[in-house]
């Protein structure tokens, strides 16, 4: 909430961080995900088709998986983790 408005801007649904960034977490989300190593990271393809998945899914919001409360962009370039849904919609991406 904009403290001298008092305006609270709308939810984003099916956004992700990067096209909603408010005070400036993307920033950080994308500082972290550079910090880690290429033995966690997925590769750049698997990031993208997984962040497609997310953004179809309803239970995206403001950058946040519902089911899980994760920054959707930070699970998804970690390749051990997967989709909290089930079935986990990330696995006919990666085989």
């Amino acid at each position: 909430m904009d403290e001298e408005t008092g305006y609270s801007p709308p939810r984003c649904r099916r956004c992700l961080l990067a096209e909603i960034d408010r005070d400036g977490v993307y920033k950080t989300v994308r500082e972290y995900l550079s910090s880690l190593g290429d033995d966690v990271k997925c590769s750049a393809d698997d990031y993208a088709a997984r962040l497609a998945v997310c953004r179809a899914c309803d239970r995206l919001s403001d950058g946040m998986c519902a089911l899980c409360g994760c920054f959707v962009e930070v699970r998804a370039a970690k390749r051990a983790q997967n989709c909290p849904d089930l079935p986990h919609r990330w696995d006919k991406i990666e085989k």
